[in-house]
């Protein structure tokens, strides 16, 4: 009998083999001894003659410091604004540790046979190997062996620069055939199983068996291969510190019993279904009866509210986030009538206590039904919300309207570095946020949007000193009758002149915005083309930004304001590479601190380091 069922088992392996994808390759992956020639588990193998390369997707885990767009981008050779879309991403943040990140990538077939997506690392620490670079940095998604065997097996040190292939694969001509346009190579965690995936990825475990052949059991720090009749999406993906491993189903216990003993198990089932099936109905009964005078309630305050100009208020109405209406005799009230006292220097903002919170209330000669609709449909930390509305019909209130914002307690930027020491924490963190602000507006805002009025009036600083982005009047739509690289590039322009006045330390903010810009600009060339660039430099930052080290800071900065200068617009950066800038001469900034508090011993520090090795790649000066 026994020699029956090894044979079956043995016939249902063959067969697998013969329709599968490609074969699982266990833990022989994890092998990272010297061999002669690559191992065949190590990349999948090309077996689509009709098809040498085609668009995959890797499933990547958000770990710092690979937990952003650009860095996972620089990682993995992968394009930034199409990790974006898969993943949702409307802001420019990070993504929570542990959360599941799909990273398309361009898959061929090589001249060895093996298909593979290359990217390129940087080592920046003697304590790598090739080994943790596989399995700890790309998480599995490339082999020890494979590495090896890219990198002619030479010996690691730091600043070795190594060509990565990372695992994937295109679908085979009988699986085309069946609709399977995409195959995504998941990295297998802790507790993950075939069920599991099948579950997440809304695929059948045949169909994940057949584009693989296992064994009965699957390793961490292997992949899989799932295949895809669509691209996949956010939907897709979890976060692994928060979802639990889905296991599988296990079979229902078998009681064997006497007919009495089951008739009356039955009527004590039949009993508790229709108890409970009464508690539901009456719960929802009540839930009903609870939204119908809630929405009596709502219509009743509607009808009481003489609300303003009833196409505005239409429209407000259709827009993504609901905006309050106001009654002008609340912002009255709120600004003191718009007294004096209420008023924020130097602009037509008037401070004031709004339904118990501090906003600001910006009176606007004539409409401002465009910058309306802008920041209504606009989400981001930097950008300054709108938080409602008065524009009022009748001749009292025909030649203005009312905008309500957040409060920002610290003020404009030029207001607040007229006379002020900051430090290059806080001169890099204000920087971020404007360039994140940016960069939402010209990638992932829809549709995308050129400020064109960015400078240190417009940019306004919360109590914590967080900077959002202000006064969208002069804003425009990027669409196909404008050129984007143009459109964006002022923006660019700008922002490399309210950089340069940051790291002055507002040395300038006392002229008017064009003479400031023409001072900056002619400044930062003089300083970065002169014979002494550091003693150039240290009558032009501020006071508080030379010492201890600051003139290595000063230096990065001023190349990047450099390049945001440039004549033709193709030659200034993208905000994206701004960002990366920044955010290396941040992690170098903030470095000693988190090592003296976080890290535990020199070598984790020495790891942290890695952080810096997307940015460099990306931006040339």
């Amino acid at each position: 009998m026994n020699w029956i069922l090894n044979s079956i088992t043995t016939l249902i392996f063959f067969v697998q083999c013969i329709f599968a994808q490609q074969k699982y390759s266990g833990n022989s992956v994890l092998d990272c001894s010297d061999k002669a020639n690559m191992s065949e588990s190590s990349l999948y193998t090309c077996n689509n003659s009709l098809s040498f390369s085609c668009k995959a997707f890797l499933i990547f885990t958000a770990n710092p410091p690979y937990n952003t767009v650009p860095t996972i981008s620089s990682l993995t050779f992968s394009d930034q604004s199409e990790i974006a879309k898969l993943n949702n991403l409307k802001t420019v943040a990070n993504f929570p540790t542990g959360q599941e990140i799909i990273v398309p990538v361009d898959c061929s077939c090589s001249s060895d046979n093996y298909y593979e997506a290359t990217t390129t690392y940087t080592v920046l620490t003697e304590s790598e190997s090739y080994f943790s670079i596989a399995n700890n940095t790309y998480q599995g998604l490339s082999t020890c062996d494979s590495l090896k065997h890219a990198n002619s097996n030479r010996p690691l040190s730091f600043g070795s620069k190594l060509r990565v292939p990372l695992r994937c694969a295109c679908p085979t001509s009988e699986q085309e055939e069946e609709g399977i346009k995409f195959l995504v190579t998941y990295s297998i965690g802790f507790g993950d199983t075939i069920y599991a995936l099948s579950k997440q990825f809304n695929v059948s475990k045949k169909g994940i068996s057949e584009a693989n052949i296992f064994p009965t059991i699957i390793y961490p720090f292997t992949t899989v291969l799932i295949p895809m009749k669509n691209e996949p999406s956010s939907l897709h993906t979890l976060n692994r510190n928060i979802n639990p491993i889905t296991t599988s189903p296990l079979p229902s216990p078998i009681f064997r019993e006497n007919n009495k003993s089951r008739i009356v198990l039955s009527i004590v089932g039949i009993s508790a279904g229709a108890f409970s099936l009464l508690i539901l109905l009456l719960f929802l009964i009540l839930i009903f009866l609870f939204r119908k005078r809630e929405t009596r309630n709502i219509t009743e305050k509607n009808k009481a509210r003489n609300y303003s100009p009833r196409e505005l208020v239409l429209e407000i109405a259709s827009f993504d986030r609901a905006l309050k209406v106001f009654e002008f005799s609340e912002l009255k009230r709120a600004t003191r009538n718009f007294g004096a006292k209420n008023r924020i220097k130097g602009s037509s903002v008037y401070r004031g206590i709004l339904r118990r919170e501090i906003l600001a209330v910006k009176k606007i000669n004539g409409k401002a039904d465009d910058e309306v609709k802008i920041l209504q449909k606009i989400n981001h930390f930097n950008i300054v919300k709108l938080r409602g509305i008065f524009c009022g019909e009748g001749k009292e209130y025909s030649s203005s309207s009312y905008l309500v914002y957040e409060y920002m307690r610290s003020g404009s930027l030029r207001e607040w570095l007229s006379g002020r020491m900051l430090s290059w924490s806080q001169a890099i963190g204000i920087a971020l946020d404007v360039a994140n602000g940016l960069l939402y507006l010209h990638n992932f805002a829809s549709p995308a949007y050129a400020h064109n009025n960015i400078s240190s009036e417009n940019i306004l600083l919360d109590g914590n000193l967080r900077a959002k982005i202000s006064n969208f009047n002069l804003a425009t739509k990027i669409d196909g009758s404008i050129d984007k690289t143009v459109a964006t590039k002022v923006d660019v322009f700008s922002f490399g002149v309210v950089l340069s006045e940051i790291i002055t330390a507002g040395k300038y903010s006392v002229f008017e915005k064009g003479d400031r810009e023409t001072i900056l600009t002619t400044s930062v060339a003089a300083t970065m083309e002169s014979e002494n660039v550091e003693a150039a430099l240290s009558g032009f930052v501020g006071p508080g930004l030379v010492a201890g080290g600051g003139m290595e800071y000063a230096l990065q900065v001023a190349r990047l304001c450099f390049s945001c200068f440039r004549q033709d617009p193709a030659g200034r950066p993208e905000m994206a590479e701004v960002v990366s800038v920044l955010l290396k001469v941040q992690f170098s900034i903030e470095k000693p601190l988190l090592c003296s508090v976080v890290c535990s011993n020199v070598d984790l520090c020495m790891e942290d380091e890695i952080t810096t090795s997307f940015s460099s790649s990306s931006f040339v000066f």
